[in-house]
């Protein structure tokens, strides 16, 4: 509920049939609402994100609910499983949960596929679930990120049932629907053009009801929206105007950038079926609509609450960030991008996109990262991750997931990433070093594109044996991020009861990672975070947050040439921090020790600053010598 003056408004989910019509409106309001809107729209004013803002001092923690805790016991976790662990989260010091889609959907995406805006999915609990857990953050000053996936629904979402139904219906336009080019000899439709999907295969999906083709950049059960129709936006932004009310805190935008699609639908000149390519990065992103429509979503929406956005924008260049998360754009707070997860994948690899490997050069990752902070800086803002739902685990990634060096490993890129400028996230089990996963076989995986990969390449078509199928899934397949949360050395890691199966198999290795073990250590990947996340809050909050951000050269190797070590300054003096200050970072992303030494250190102690090492993730300093994984942190006041 929701209180408004002397009044207490409770919400009631609105029909999933909605349309905005002169016959139909949302939940009653809808046309007065948009009339209202109409009216002021001279007085609008475009938001200005300049300055300190409080999601630039935000620490986000995303939560996966699926894999998250199963308080019901019955193998899925759900909303009650995440307010019992709001305390652990508020330990940790995060003050913002980005939670993944809890909508009603069918699930063949994990969520992704939505039925309707308005409900809970059952697997999750109810809206009454989602009040206490949105009720209890807020008492523990934890704001509530909801995922939007409005690029799509899902086939089962009553707006397709009514689509599909013919091609008169009123809801016809919800969707992008095509006439097939032709027919091929022997009688079978084909697709409007050649685009990929992102899972492999045709984008377009043949109705032999109505005679067309539907469009759809994901699985064939995930129908692209047709932007173009004003009643769809409308729609989506009223849906938007119901979370606000109700309390959430802002959204994260999934895909957002491929919502306009590119004009006469010309084909993708890059499309290789065999290797799995997806159309996305080529004529599907950032279309020329996309930009009005993001300011009118604002306009309608964002603008008149105190939240915080953050859009999915793959394909999408420092300079297209810009105009995503300009500080004077009116569009969004900032946005994913997508530059560094690409760096260990192999472009000239037989298998195409992610599933092609090759190991990463920390010089290209150093590149990627120092372009989106040099580009950004003044300009917009950027959010920073390693991990998140669809990516692998980071320390297996770009760390040491040994027995040996896992805990340096975390913390050393912990370290690197929570300095730099931008809001950054934490992805659930990174605190505590969970890792990617093998299972022997197929059947123990979940996620759908790794399933699709295994069955095209080894099943279908004989390209990869067995294990080189499963070689390629351990690596980048995104089921390393979507096991459950290892809480404790109980069985399931404490995820379900004992006696009950989770809807995926826990990491056999949970009775040595697990949220007990590292919260009884005082020196585990645990507190490493809760320390950087209070730093980042509070005594260097200014320095981390608002200061500048530039690469440094050691004496033995110029910065774009080392291959062992990143190192970086943040620099005082914008948005009131303070000018006399600054941070020297540096990393070794190596298992070897490594000599350097840094000009600026040593000139600062000979100019008789002041230098103090404020993190660290060894016990001691050894001076220019670099242990393996050794991440510290200077802080010099001149």
């Amino acid at each position: 509920m929701v209180r408004e003056g002397d009044q207490t408004r409770t919400f009631r989910s609105p029909s999933p049939y909605t349309l905005i019509t002169d016959t139909f409106s949302l939940f009653g309001v809808t046309r007065r609402y948009r009339k209202a809107i109409m009216s002021n729209s001279e007085a609008y004013q475009v938001p200005s994100y300049e300055g300190r803002q409080w999601w630039k001092e935000a620490v986000v923690y995303q939560v996966y609910p699926r894999s998250f805790n199963d308080a019901n016991g019955d193998g899925i976790g759900d909303l009650k499983g995440i307010t019992e662990k709001l305390p652990y989260l508020a330990k940790l010091g995060i003050n913002v949960i980005w939670l993944s889609p809890v909508f009603d959907s069918p699930n063949v995406d994990n969520g992704y596929d939505i039925s309707d805006y308005f409900a809970i999915m059952s697997d999750f609990g109810t809206m009454e679930d989602f009040d206490e857990m949105l009720e209890t953050a807020h008492k523990h000053g934890i704001k509530i990120l909801m995922d939007l996936v409005a690029n799509h629904t899902s086939d089962e979402h009553p707006w397709f049932k009514e689509s599909r139904s013919s091609k008169d219906n009123p809801y016809r336009d919800y969707y992008i629907w095509k006439d097939p080019k032709g027919f091929d000899e022997d009688g079978n439709p084909i697709p409007p053009n050649n685009w990929a999907s992102e899972f492999g295969g045709p984008a377009w999906e043949w109705d032999e009801a109505t005679g067309q083709f539907y469009l759809h950049i994901f699985f064939k059960e995930q129908p692209d929206l047709n932007w173009e129709n004003e009643k769809v936006r409308e729609n989506l932004y009223s849906m938007v105007r119901w979370w606000l009310d109700k309390g959430v805190d802002g959204f994260r935008l999934d895909a957002i950038n491929i919502i306009s699609k590119p004009e006469g639908f010309p084909d993708d000149p890059s499309t290789d079926f065999e290797k799995h390519t997806s159309s996305i990065p080529f004529v599907i992103s950032n279309g020329t609509m996309v930009h009005p429509w993001m300011k009118e979503l604002t306009r309608e929406t964002f603008s008149r609450y105190d939240v915080m956005t953050v859009g999915e924008t793959s394909a999408t260049s420092p300079e297209d960030a810009k105009l995503w998360a300009g500080y004077h754009t009116g569009e969004l707070n900032m946005i994913f991008h997508f530059d560094h997860m690409g760096v260990d994948n192999d472009p000239n690899g037989s298998l195409g996109g992610k599933w092609s490997y090759a190991p990463y050069k920390l010089t290209e990752l150093k590149r990627i990262l120092n372009d989106w902070q040099t580009t950004l800086e003044g300009n917009a803002w950027g959010s920073l991750y390693w991990n998140n739902h669809d990516q692998p685990r980071v320390v297996s990634r770009f760390g040491n997931d040994s027995d040996e060096f896992r805990t340096l490993s975390a913390k050393q890129l912990a370290t690197t990433l929570h300095f730099m400028q931008g809001t950054p996230y934490i992805y659930q089990g990174e605190e505590i070093g969970m890792t990617n996963v093998k299972f022997d076989s197929i059947e123990d995986y979940r996620d759908g594109d790794s399933i699709r990969f295994y069955e095209d390449m080894h099943v279908d078509h004989k390209r990869l044996s067995h294990e080189e199928a499963m070689q390629a899934i351990y690596i980048k397949g995104r089921d390393n991020a979507r096991t459950p949360v290892q809480w404790d050395a109980s069985a399931n890691g404490g995820f379900s009861p004992e006696g009950v199966t989770p809807w995926i198999a826990v990491n056999p290795n949970y009775p040595a990672i697990n949220a007990e073990a590292v919260l009884a250590d005082e020196d585990s990947i645990f507190y490493h975070y809760q320390h950087l996340v209070n730093l980042r809050r509070g005594e260097l909050k200014d320095l981390m947050v608002y200061a500048s951000f530039a690469p440094v050269d050691s004496v033995q190797v110029p910065h774009n040439e080392d291959e062992a070590v990143y190192a970086y300054t943040r620099t005082g003096g914008a948005d009131g921090s303070p000018a006399n200050e600054s941070l020297l970072v540096i990393s070794n992303f190596t298992a070897e020790e490594q000599e350097r030494d840094f000009a600026l250190l040593n000139e600062a102690r000979e100019a008789g600053a002041r230098v103090e090492l404020v993190s660290s993730n060894y016990k001691d300093d050894a001076g220019s010598t670099l242990r393996p994984y050794e991440a510290k942190v200077y802080h010099i006041v001149r």
